[in-house]
């Protein structure tokens, strides 16, 4: 359990920029899976049951105009940065991993 700041920008504007904490990678890259949720359901109010596939979430984190990590090493006593590929990277695994556990 490696405690985990994301840091997102959504818009061009410096006032869209927020941050939100994680006890865990695992928990930060669910809560980027939320954060998309949430706004298929603003976009789609009517819409009682969301769905989308990897690609679309991809797009969307692509679209951000700003998303990272920072992720606590406790060797160093540092936190490391990540980039969007890595997200993307870590995000793929924890979903490939839940369908695999559903089959």
């Amino acid at each position: 359990m490696s405690h985990t700041i994301l840091l997102l920008q959504p818009g061009s504007r410096a006032e869209t920029r927020t941050y939100s904490d994680y006890e865990s990678v695992i928990e930060c890259m669910e809560g980027v899976c939320k954060i998309y949720e949430a706004h298929l359901r603003r976009r789609n109010p009517d819409t009682p049951t969301i769905t989308y596939d990897i690609s679309q979430l991809f797009d969307f984190i692509d679209e951000l105009t700003d998303l990272s990590c920072l992720v606590y090493q406790r060797s160093t006593n540092t936190y490391a940065p990540h980039n969007k590929d890595w997200i993307k990277e870590k995000i793929y695994v924890l979903l490939r991993g839940a369908a695999e556990r559903s089959k």
